[in-house]
């Protein structure tokens, strides 16, 4: 199924520390998450080890949101959350 990146996605993205091939891989690979208005939620957590705004974080956890319109994914938002998560 094709994947339509909206552009305010890939703004918030940036934003967040995140980029398209992530959320590329999240729609393909993550698992899924509740989401609301007839939406889908994915989420993937990526190992980080890095600084991000003064404060060493050990993981990311990338949250993509989407919806599925005439067999095109086309994202809304993407969220991204620092910290350290038990294994899946």
């Amino acid at each position: 199924m094709e994947i339509q990146i909206d552009s305010h996605t890939l703004k918030r993205a940036e934003e967040r520390g995140t980029d398209e091939k992530e959320i590329m891989d999240v729609i393909n690979s993550g698992f899924s998450i509740p989401a609301k208005y007839e939406r889908i939620g994915r989420y993937k957590v990526y190992d980080f080890r890095k600084m991000r705004h003064n404060k060493y974080y050990e993981q990311k956890r990338v949250e993509v949101f989407y919806a599925i319109e005439e067999n095109v994914i086309v994202t809304i938002t993407v969220y991204v959350f620092y910290g350290k998560w038990e294994e899946e």
